[in-house]
Order: C-alpha cells, then sequence, then structure tokens
C-alpha cells in the first residue's frame, strides 16, 4: 500500500459546496494539448454541478468540441459565472441555472429551460453530488441520509424523467459515480451507498433505453481534486489526500473530462450500460 505523502497545503473550507476559487492549489480543469474537432457540434447538454472540480472540466472539454450547456448548480455563484466565462471563451453558449438538484420541481424546469433557451437536449450530464463524512453508522441521522439520497441519485431520477421528453435516438446520458460504489469507504456509508446506487441505476437505464437507440453510461471516479475535498474533510487529510493510489496522487478533473467527452460522442458509439473509471490506478472489475 503507497504511503501517504503530503501533497499540498492543510486547508479547509466551512460550507457544502466547496469553493473553487479559494483552493490552493486551483484544480487543473483544461487539458492544454485537448483540441476541438467538432464531436459535439450542435450538441446541448445539461451538466450538473458545473460550477466547478469534475463539473467545470467537462463543460470546458465539451465547449472546445462546440457543444451548448446549461451549468446547473446550487448556490456556488462566482465559481458558476468563471465556468460561463471560461466555455464561453471557447465560442459555445452557455447558461446558468441555480437551485437544489433535490427538489423534483427545480429539476423539471432546468430541464425545459434548457431545451426552452438552447433549442433542446442531447446530452444529460448528471454529476452533482455531496457528502459528509461520519465515525460510524450510528452517526448517520435520518436527515443526513435523506439529504444525500436525494442529491446524488433522486435528482437523477427527476432529471431524466423530464429529459425523455426531449432525448432521441443518438442523445446519451452520463452518470458520475465512485470509486467508492465498488471499494467501500467506511466513514462514508451512506454516500458510498448512493454511488453504488447510481451503477445500478445506470445499467438498468441503459436496458430500459436501448431500443430508443439512447445511451447511458457512467464514470467512477478515484480520489480527485476538487472543491468537495477541502469543504468534506479536515486540513491534515487534504493535504495527503489521494497520496496512497497506486500512481501516488490525487487526479485533476482535466483527467476526469476526457472520460465524460468520450462517452458523449460518437468514438463511444456502441457502449451503453458501462462506467469507465480514472481512479489512480485501483483495480475494481466492473
Amino acid at each position: 500500500m503507497p504511503q501517504k505523502r503530503k501533497q499540498r497545503p492543510k486547508q479547509r473550507q466551512p460550507q457544502q459546496p466547496g469553493r473553487e476559487r479559494k483552493m490552493k492549489p486551483r484544480p487543473q480543469f483544461e487539458k492544454p494539448t485537448h483540441r476541438g474537432t467538432g464531436k459535439l457540434e450542435g450538441k446541448v447538454a445539461l451538466i450538473t454541478g458545473g460550477d466547478s472540480g469534475i463539473g467545470r472540466a467537462i463543460a470546458v472539454s465539451f465547449a472546445k468540441e462546440e457543444a451548448a450547456m446549461a451549468v446547473v448548480y446550487l448556490n456556488e455563484h462566482r465559481d458558476a459565472e468563471e465556468t460561463q466565462r471560461l466555455v464561453r471563451a471557447q465560442g459555445a453558449k452557455c447558461i446558468l441555472i441555480s437551485g437544489d438538484v433535490g427538489d423534483e420541481d427545480f429539476c423539471r424546469e432546468a430541464v425545459e429551460q434548457t431545451a426552452r433557451e438552447l433549442g433542446g437536449l442531447d446530452i444529460l450530464v448528471n454529476n452533482a453530488a455531496e457528502q459528509h463524512p461520519q465515525e460510524s453508522i450510528e452517526k448517520i441521522t435520518a436527515k443526513q441520509l435523506e439529504k444525500t439520497f436525494r442529491t446524488n441519485v433522486f435528482s437523477m431520477f427527476y432529471l431524466t424523467k423530464t429529459a425523455m421528453r426531449y432525448l432521441r435516438e443518438g442523445s446519451v446520458i452520463i452518470n458520475t459515480t465512485s470509486v467508492t460504489a465498488y471499494k467501500g469507504n467506511p466513514q462514508l456509508l451512506d454516500y458510498s451507498s448512493t454511488k453504488g446506487a447510481i451503477v445500478s441505476f445506470t445499467r438498468a437505464l441503459s436496458q430500459a433505453l436501448a431500443q430508443k437507440k439512447i445511451r447511458v453510461n457512467a464514470v467512477a471516479p478515484g480520489p480527485i481534486w476538487t472543491p468537495l475535498i477541502p469543504s468534506t474533510f479536515p486540513g491534515e487529510k487534504v493535504e495527503t489526500f489521494g497520496s496512497d493510489t497506486a500512481l501516488g496522487r490525487a487526479g485533476q478533473p482535466e483527467e476526469v473530462a476526457s472520460c465524460f467527452l468520450f462517452l458523449a460522442s460518437d468514438d463511444s458509439s456502441y457502449m451503453t450500460g458501462q462506467v469507465l473509471h480514472p481512479n489512480g490506478g485501483t483495480v475494481v472489475n466492473g
């Protein structure tokens, strides 16, 4: 087992969601070597949790491939505005939609606003999530359990239900699960459980939509340097976060976004019901 080593300064953010602009160092959201070739030209995407971290990297990656998009986020307005600026700098359209994805009415309106303002919907990226470490299962309250499931799982049902009015043959749904769905995490019992549910949701939905020629896949990141980390863990854990992977470091959002781009494009046209694993070397066989 690799030893944990200091990788970054101690830091802690007192609120969730975290703020990317306060992180040291800032996450890397864009691969300079990525040159767009129009893989998503004419497509419209909705990305939840798109203001920062993996969501921001997905948004910029999609923009380079000429997709228009809606970035859905909770209340991190400055981060979201920065993501919008970065997307527009690539020449792509981007609207911001703020609200709680755990609320079905909000999810319905977010999808409808996306389709109304951008002319449809082709790619749904269910990426928003929250996590709250607890020392034992006895510490997980009913309120925390329900909130975590609402944000991480219920939102995917809510958004997908409304999205089905607009998705058509060739459309794509991509869900963000986690390495914790496969290896677990003793301090993240409820979070790990939601991520396992997302794997099952992905597999079942892929079968349900196969005849419609709508593909459904997922990405299961390992430890990635995003605002969720300093807003979740104590400073001592943050400074060594990800150093115990086989590759010896946490991943960057840009290293995950390429998986989403692959699944969103025709490059993955013969894949549905599958999960990609950018996790730094953890072998999960699933």
